[in-house]
């Protein structure tokens, strides 16, 4: 039977809010404990408000898949997306229809397989570059290194341009940009970006310093018109398969600043969380630690060692879904439609949340326990395909999931090989839900060396 059929009248039941801000004081006091709250007391579809704004919280696999796969078309991306304009100008992630299709159709060649497997090279060999100044003893924020150590390879392997030298600032920027996000969505009715508030005054002289760096990549690259095959030469080089144009220094740069973004920012919370959740729990670390001895010894890992590297992959799948990166999607109906039996207006956001789905009893047993080991026999073939989904899923999933994927796990192996990583006393992460999530403050850690740089 359709889904129109089977609609049902009444909206799907959830909690009251106040008259004007609706459920927004809740959500922004605590997100993660609110969306979760939501799931556990009113079920798979729950119905809110944030301001004047429309909300609909899917819980189960199934109306997941109806959102970004069935009905994909019935939405766009959400409101709070659009608060991203003057960061992310019209890159893939908030473009929309034919724009968006011909843009994802340009950058697709640079995420082939075969191509990010050639970047697993330069992967390990930017991670060996930063252990060299690694010491047993030494205490240091990892949210932080792994920031600045993913920008370093985004920014090599998928411009060829060597930003180590700005690494820091570049970090620092981007940190501001995700803190802007977080404040306007959490306003009742955003500021416009033009009013000289101290917040919109951040934010442009952190815009203004990301436009600088990847302005000039753009520029030196048009001024040597060299084709170096990554991904700014694919778009430099493409033509529109219509009228033939290219694309302009704006639209390069809203793709670029884009994968600067989504690209170091997700594999470096995922590697945090990996390392925070490992220092918890040692006989899974001693696990990980026999595995990486006993497949590379002495050496470091190549792009061949991965299907040999069972359980370091699962430690990083298990990362992703106890301490996910993308904690919430959202899409805003452009069309009535329908999910899970309820019916969604035009204008309605409709949410699904990993850090609640991937958290679900029916799905995993002991959610809320750190356990790679579940993984090992087949789990994933087992659950609904979208219990687990930490890249989103349909025609808008993730571009770079394959090389975020590889990345962590040859980053993490790289790294575990020759260190511990352990918390120093009284530690405990404070989770910041901003557009991935993050630790608050980020996580000190203390190092140990388990093996020489020659070892």
């Amino acid at each position: 039977m359709s889904a129109a059929l089977t609609e049902r009248r009444e909206s799907p039941p959830g909690p009251k809010g106040n008259w004007l801000t609706g459920n927004l004081p809740a959500f922004r006091r605590d997100r993660l404990g609110f969306l979760t709250d939501c799931a556990q007391t009113y079920g798979d579809v729950v119905a809110f408000r944030l301001g004047p704004r429309k909300m609909i919280l899917v819980n189960h696999p199934d109306q997941v898949e109806e959102v970004l796969v069935t009905n994909n078309r019935h939405y766009i991306k959400h409101f709070a997306l659009r608060l991203t304009e003057k960061t992310l100008g019209n890159g893939l992630l908030t473009s929309e229809s034919d724009f968006w299709r011909r843009q994802r159709r340009l950058a697709q060649p640079a995420f082939h397989r075969d191509r990010v497997a050639g970047h697993a090279a330069v992967m390990v060999a930017f991670t060996e570059r930063m252990l060299e100044t690694w010491s047993s003893g030494q205490v240091f924020d990892v949210q932080e290194a792994m920031m600045r150590l993913t920008l370093e390879i985004i920014a090599k392997t998928l411009f060829d341009a060597d930003v180590s030298g700005e690494s820091a600032g570049l970090s620092a920027a981007m940190e501001t940009t995700l803190r802007s996000f977080t404040e306007r969505v959490n306003h009742l009715i955003p500021l416009p970006h033009f009013l000289p508030t101290p917040s919109n005054r951040r934010l442009a002289r952190a815009v203004k310093r990301l436009d600088a760096i990847i302005f000039e990549i753009i520029a030196r690259r048009r001024a040597s018109g060299e084709d170096r095959g990554d991904l700014l030469s694919m778009l430099l080089n493409a033509q529109d398969e219509n009228d033939g144009d290219r694309m302009t220094d704006r639209q390069l740069r809203d793709e670029a600043m884009t994968l600067f973004m989504a690209g170091h920012e997700t594999t470096a919370n995922t590697l945090t969380w990996a390392w925070y959740l490992l220092a918890q729990h040692p006989e899974t670390e001693a696990r990980l630690h026999a595995e990486l001895d006993q497949v590379l010894g002495d050496r470091a890992p190549t792009l061949a060692d991965l299907h040999r590297l069972p359980f370091t992959e699962h430690v990083i799948t298990e990362s992703l879904r106890v301490h996910p990166t993308v904690w919430l999607l959202g899409r805003e109906a452009i069309v009535p439609t329908v999910v899970g039996g309820y019916p969604v207006p035009v204008g309605t956001t409709v949410y699904m949340s990993q850090w609640v789905v991937h958290r679900d009893p029916r799905f995993f047993d002991d959610p809320e326990s750190f356990r790679p080991e579940r993984w090992q026999d087949g789990l994933m073939k087992r659950i609904p395909r979208y219990a687990y989904f930490p890249f989103g899923g349909g025609p808008r999933i993730c571009i770079g999931n394959s090389f975020a994927l590889m990345e962590s796990v040859l980053l993490l192996a790289t790294i575990a090989r020759r260190f511990r990583l352990g918390l120093q006393p009284g530690t405990k992460a404070k989770l910041l839900p901003t557009m991935t999530l993050r630790a608050d403050g980020g996580i000190p850690m203390e190092l140990s060396t388990r093996r020489s740089l020659n070892s």
